[in-house]
């Protein structure tokens, strides 16, 4: 009998400790994510209401980048405007409306524009860029491909209601229309209109509705 009882005391005290054990983890990552979104927001030029930016995050040129109300981003972001590597100086312009939602190890990089419009849903894993290392000319392809000179085709659009799935790749000077479904890994080349379905590599409208 008293085997019995320290058996369940045993069990209760577990269990106890179980919980203490995870309200503690999930305090710890509450004031991170918390400390870390304070760090970032700072840094912007611009913020809305509400923004959640998890631990860690890699950052650059903070101060060309605007994000607006509710803006959720999962950890090992990539978020990153740089101005110098285009002929002169240049003005590079990030900026993500409200209510944008990015998954885990995800990477935006701008030295043009990059535009993310309201209510985009970002999976894990995706790529958005507005420039290349260097061009396809046999000049350029000598060279090592760090030392390739930073080349912009144009900005990237992204309009509202759109939804990337995981592993997609946005290349340069493409406009992604409203409501737009993105499968996983396509790689967006060209232009996208309104309300279509896409998919592969590079990728083509699966369907339009």
């Amino acid at each position: 009998m008293q085997q019995f009882i320290k058996n369940i005391i045993i069990i209760i005290l577990k269990v106890i400790v179980f919980f203490i054990h995870k309200n503690i983890i999930r305090a710890i990552l509450f004031v991170i994510t918390n400390v870390t979104t304070q760090y970032i927001i700072k840094q912007l030029a611009q913020c809305g209401k509400n923004p959640r930016i998890m631990f860690p995050i890699t950052s650059h040129g903070l101060e060309y980048i605007s994000i607006g109300n509710n803006f959720n981003a999962c950890s090992r972001l990539r978020l990153e405007a740089y101005s110098k590597p285009l002929d002169g100086f240049n003005i590079p312009e990030l900026i993500i409306c409200n209510n944008v939602s990015i998954n885990y190890d995800c990477h935006i990089g701008c030295v043009n524009k990059i535009l993310i419009g309201n209510n985009v849903l970002i999976a894990s894993k995706v790529l958005i860029i507005d420039h290349f290392h260097g061009k396809t000319t046999i000049e350029s392809l000598k060279l090592p491909p760090n030392l390739r000179k930073i080349t912009s085709k144009g900005p990237v659009i992204i309009e509202d209601n759109v939804w990337i799935g995981e592993g997609v790749a946005i290349m340069p000077n493409v406009r992604i229309g409203k409501n737009t479904i993105i499968g996983a890994n396509a790689v967006v080349t060209k232009d996208i209109p309104a309300n279509s379905i896409v998919g592969g590599n590079p990728a083509r409208i699966i369907k339009s509705v």
